[in-house]
């Protein structure tokens, strides 16, 4: 068992977005990805299913040709392989749940280019 607080979880944040592993159960992992004003993740897949939750802050969620403005309080699920990208309109906090298909390096590798 372990207890995560993520409103006391606020890593630093530098010239790309900070990506740390919040809980990884073995059945799924929980990132928090910290964004300032501006950071992106440019389109990129994942391999199993995701949920993204905006924790704090505005997001502007692409998937394909559309965009999503998602803001304190939203999710949004993709299934395995959907192209999808991400900029953050304020700082901003997401919360990832992963699927156990996926790889926490994966995701700090992304964030990083």
């Amino acid at each position: 068992m372990k207890i995560v607080n993520i409103k006391t979880l606020h890593p630093k944040q530098g010239e790309k977005p900070n990506v740390e592993l919040l809980l990884n159960t073995g059945t799924l992992k929980e990132i928090q990805i910290s964004f300032t004003k501006g950071q992106k993740m440019a389109e990129h897949t994942a391999p199993g299913a995701i949920v993204v939750m905006v924790y704090k802050g505005v997001i502007e969620f692409g998937v394909g040709e559309t965009t999503h403005l998602l803001t304190e309080g939203d999710m949004i699920s993709l299934e395995a392989n959907v192209p999808h990208d991400l900029l953050a309109k304020e700082d901003s906090i997401v919360r990832l749940t992963l699927s156990p298909k996926d790889d926490f390096n994966r995701v700090k590798m992304l964030a990083n280019n």
